[in-house]
């Protein structure tokens, strides 16, 4: 920390699921990595997020009841059961009331939430605020930075597509890319099979990957978290047997090992994907990734070795580039290792944490300036 004081940070999560290995999806695994590698460089890191997370204490105050949902209902991702606004919010309103109330023990807060309490709070927490933007713009959230009282959040965007999207409602950002573990994904040897991995939802389209290992009669595992069990039972499982096969969610040492020995990762998008977190993933592990061209995934590709993307929904383009990735791959010795190379300068989770660590930092020089020139 070449010295530096440790930085006393508050990190708010999204509260829909725990933060904790293995993670629920992408976004859980960058708030997760940026806890984890902030208190291994010394820093004094409080968390709020939902029960079940690491690093907490059940009984704190900082500790978000988990959502339940009712009956008979199924869990979906993309909604939210009663007990959200019911528990969970009010418990995050109470857990903002005692960071304003010990204000003086917090250098900087790292919002992750997707609920928009903390932008609109971020003026009386007496607490710097910047919140990271993972998504599509959220109507909800831009109305709740426009109320804020006083100093608002200031804002990162996990892509330039993002920051496009934002700035067109009034939300200015600067772009801190997502990234990877070295050490948590190493390089791998490959394999015969193709890889899918990631939330199982309609939005991400593992169904067009199963479509594509047919073409090419090759073998496909697929691994992640099930968020949609009605996709899952329509698209999906009916097609799970023989050359297809279906692991479940896999521990992240699983899971780097079954992406390092694939000949190819597929990526199927048919939203505008915010970052796109299971290309550099695979890519840090030597396997060459095909994806379609949606929001960020494209960013990712343009500047990455061992990554192409082809246009939405083209599945026949996207089976055509997987067998060339794959021949590829044999015919040069060298190939895994420069794609390996190339994610660990672009996507190096300490080279991430090197930045938002000095970001921390000029947000606390500025509100400590600021501070003494109104005394």
């Amino acid at each position: 920390m070449s010295g530096l004081a440790p930085l006393r940070v508050v990190v708010i999560a999204p509260l829909r699921f725990p933060i904790r290995r293995p993670h629920a999806g992408g976004l859980e695994s960058a708030v997760w990595n940026e806890v984890d590698q902030l208190r291994a460089r010394g820093h004094d890191v409080t968390l709020i997020a939902a029960e079940g997370s690491d690093w907490l204490d059940e009984r704190s105050e900082f500790t978000i009841p988990a959502m339940t949902w009712p009956g008979a209902a199924r869990p979906t991702d993309d909604s939210y059961p009663p007990s959200y606004a019911a528990r969970s919010v009010p418990a995050l309103d109470r857990a903002l009331d005692r960071i304003a109330t010990t204000a003086g023990d917090y250098d900087v807060i790292s919002n992750h939430c997707l609920h928009g309490l903390p932008l609109e709070r971020a003026g009386d927490l007496g607490v710097p605020m910047i919140s990271t933007l993972h998504t599509p713009v959220d109507d909800a959230l831009v109305a709740s930075h426009a109320a804020a009282r006083g100093r608002r959040s200031e804002f990162l965007a996990v892509s330039e597509h993002t920051r496009l999207q934002w700035a067109d409602a009034g939300i200015e950002s600067t772009v801190l890319a997502n990234a990877v573990d070295p050490l948590a994904w190493p390089l791998g040897p490959g394999g015969p099979d193709l890889v899918w991995f990631g939330r199982i939802v309609p939005e991400k389209a593992p169904h067009l990957a199963i479509e594509v290992a047919q073409r090419l009669g090759r073998g496909l595992v697929i691994a992640g978290r099930i968020g949609d069990e009605l996709y899952a039972d329509r698209a999906v499982l009916p097609h799970v047997g023989g050359a297809i096969r279906y692991v479940g969610q896999l521990s992240p040492v699983e899971l780097a090992h079954l992406v390092g020995r694939s000949a190819a990762l597929i990526a199927t998008p048919v939203w505008e994907e915010p970052f796109g977190l299971v290309a550099p993933e695979a890519l840090m592990t030597g396997t060459p990734v095909v994806s379609f061209a949606m929001g960020g995934v494209s960013e990712i590709a343009a500047g990455s070795v061992g990554m192409v993307t082809v246009p939405p929904g083209d599945v026949a383009a996207l089976a055509k580039r997987v067998e060339h990735m794959i021949v590829r791959a044999s015919r040069e010795p060298g190939f895994r290792p420069a794609i390996r190379s190339s994610a660990e300068a672009r996507f190096s989770l300490p080279s991430r944490i090197s930045a938002l660590e000095r970001r921390f930092r000029s947000m606390l020089d500025a509100s400590e300036s600021a501070s003494e020139q109104a005394a």
